[in-house]
């Protein structure tokens, strides 16, 4: 009888264990996975932002679908404008030559090694897309392009995704939206930080 009570209390003792160190490592667990994932995600995003740009540069607008970014990105030109003074007239300075090169858009977002086939997929999720659209709108009396794009977080943050964990970061909500642009306001800040 002494013998079975030392081995349930060896096992009570070992099960007590187990549960105070996995306490301790899931916290652990949750923010790295969630700094490994959100730095993913954000590092996407900026290349998404970056590709408008270049887009925005060549179109005079922002793209509102990923295939007609990626089309345009892989088939046209970035205009280069250089401004040098007229040399004809020597003696006035506020006459320039515009001289406009084009390079292509294509080796631009190769050499920052953009993929423009998997722009769209949201890094660690299951094939979801980001939410991209764009448009113009009237900000202090003027018409300009504007822009969105964003994800969720229950999107990339697989087992992670449910809101108990949200007790180890505050901040912490998987319905919230992760992203850049704004449709009021021509603003590509990002709220990642």
């Amino acid at each position: 009888m002494k013998y079975v009570v030392n081995l349930v209390i060896i096992a009570l003792i070992a099960l007590l264990a187990y549960a105070l160190v996995e306490g301790i490592q899931e916290p652990i667990k949750f923010k790295a996975e969630q700094l490994k994932r959100k730095t993913a995600v954000t590092t996407k995003l900026q290349q998404i932002r970056t590709a408008q740009e270049l887009y925005r540069e060549i179109t005079g607008e922002f793209a509102g679908t990923f295939d007609t970014l990626s089309y345009v990105l892989k088939t046209d030109s970035i205009p280069s404008i250089r401004l040098e003074a007229d040399p004809e007239d020597p003696t006035n300075e506020d006459k320039y030559i515009k001289i406009v090169t084009y390079t292509s858009a294509f080796d631009s977002i190769k050499a920052m090694e953009i993929d423009l086939d998997d722009l769209a997929t949201v890094p660690y999720s299951t094939n979801a897309k980001f939410e991209m659209m764009a448009d113009t709108t009237t900000y202090q009396s003027t018409l300009v392009p504007v822009m969105e794009c964003m994800t969720r977080y229950k999107e990339f943050m697989g087992p992670f995704a449910d809101p108990r964990y949200a007790q180890y970061d505050d901040t912490y909500n998987p319905g919230a939206r992760i992203g850049f642009g704004s449709m009021s306001s021509p603003n590509l800040e990002g709220n990642w930080n």
